[in-house]
């Protein structure tokens, strides 16, 4: 390191994420490890408007960068002050975001190590109440002026910095600047710890924010590997820039197998809808087999759309899938087309004033529609998944009961059953949807060996 030189940089922008932002501010300070050495700052011409609320924090307004040169007019000066230094800054991520982003749109492509200021101080400085610029200064004793400018914030960092350096006696800004070192993939917020308890097993995560708020609920074969994908790449989309932001935490539960943890990924995202998950919306039904008994006392079978909490006797992912389904129980227990409706307008109404000949005995008409729903509820069977669990001593369940997912867990290896339904007192049990029992049945039907204790209606 004592070679090294370090380029501590600040930055001012129009907004939150450099794919739609842009930078009005930009500070640079050489520093060699022992002093500063160079110090360079210019306001930038955005090249649109600046928000009043950026204006509200920063006080850079319009009028102010009209005459400033644009960022590609002084982008081979930042460059040169970038090349071969170490690139620091206070939440690195989103200043590196920004200027690697501008770079590329002037021609330039440039990469460079990374140490944040935050995840530094959270280690030689550990234990304070916060580490945003302006409290960590407080903390500390460091003068901090013109906050919310690039030229005061970068001081103030940079006199972190040497007081950082100076405090530094287990050697861990070394440790975070080497390539290898996984500190700078990761969140600002997030405790390295976190990342680093993650096992090489499948699990689903949970991302929280300051407040242990779950905002993100995913699965993976191996955790860890998973976890870390999400840390990877160089993406300025401004909801990953806020969602890796806001990850103060993450927690684990190791599953036994990957058909778990798609299982209670599902069952954990319906439960607590955390914010950073797109809603399994696509995975709910669309449409729906619904019976009714008209005045006239026939009973109809009708595929239609399915309403939020509306029960029906069959769900389906697509109107051809249902309508497919309705034909061919019209065909095999000769249900006359008149009592079927197949959820397209003029396809399957049945008017008394058209068509209203010959109808068939109103008893033996009703009867082949029961048998019809009678059929379709015998293949709703209940049987156990048993496969491997998460340690030899144990094995992995899920039961099914009657056509829906009832729960899973753990059962001990040397248990044996002689009630199939003793199963149920080691299952955690769970809300049952169709996406969950899509999941399952095809498993099922792709490992016929590990289905144990059939039974249907």
């Amino acid at each position: 390191m004592k070679n090294q030189e370090y380029a501590i940089v600040d930055i001012e922008t129009t907004g939150g994420n450099a794919g739609g932002s842009r930078i009005t501010e930009i500070a640079i300070i050489i520093h060699n490890g022992t002093k500063v050495i160079d110090r360079w700052e210019t306001l930038v011409n955005p090249q649109k408007e600046i928000p009043p609320a950026i204006f509200a924090l920063t006080g850079i307004n319009n009028e102010m960068v009209r005459n400033a040169p644009i960022f590609d007019d002084i982008s081979e000066k930042v460059l040169e002050m970038l090349n071969d230094r170490i690139f620091v800054a206070h939440n690195v991520n989103f200043d590196y975001s920004f200027i690697r982003h501008q770079l590329e749109e002037s021609g330039f492509k440039w990469t460079a190590q990374k140490l944040c200021t935050v995840r530094a101080a959270r280690k030689i400085k550990s234990g304070l109440r916060s580490y945003s610029l302006g409290k960590l200064c407080h903390s500390l004793d460091i003068p901090l002026t013109n906050q919310h400018r690039a030229g005061g914030d970068a001081d103030a960092t940079a006199v972190l910095f040497s007081l950082l350096l100076e405090c530094d006696l287990a050697g861990e800004i070394e440790k975070m600047i080497k390539k290898s070192s996984q500190d700078q993939r990761l969140p600002p917020n997030l405790p390295p710890a976190d990342f680093q308890n993650l096992p090489d097993k499948p699990g689903v995560y949970y991302f929280h924010d300051q407040t242990r708020k779950v905002i993100y609920v995913g699965k993976a074969i191996n955790l860890k590997k998973r976890v870390a994908t999400h840390f990877s790449g160089h993406n300025v989309n401004q909801q990953r820039q806020n969602f890796l932001r806001d990850i103060h935490g993450i927690t684990f539960e190791v599953c036994a197998t990957e058909l778990m943890a798609l299982l209670l990924e599902c069952a954990e995202i319906k439960k607590l809808w955390p914010a950073y998950n797109r809603a399994l919306k696509r995975f709910d039904p669309k449409y729906g087999l619904y019976e009714y008994e008209a005045r006239s006392g026939y009973r109809y079978l009708a595929v239609g759309k399915l309403a939020k909490f509306q029960s029906c006797t069959e769900s389906f992912n697509s109107l051809y899938q249902g309508i497919n389904v309705l034909q061919n129980l019209a065909q095999q227990f000769g249900i006359d087309h008149r009592f079927c409706k197949y959820g397209i307008e003029g396809h399957g109404e049945f008017l008394p004033t058209a068509d209203a000949t010959n109808l068939p005995e109103v008893e033996q008409h009703n009867q082949q529609v029961q048998d019809a729903i009678d059929f379709l509820v015998k293949q709703r069977s209940t049987f156990a998944i048993l496969d491997k669990g998460r340690s030899p001593e144990e094995r992995s369940c899920i039961w099914v009961e009657k056509g829906h997912f009832y729960g899973m867990g753990y059962i001990p290896s040397d248990i044996g059953f002689t009630d199939p339904s003793e199963i149920k007192d080691y299952v955690t049990p769970y809300k049952s949807n169709h996406y969950s029992l899509q999941l399952i049945l095809t498993y099922a039907e792709n490992h016929p060996s590990k289905v144990h204790f059939k039974q249907t209606p």
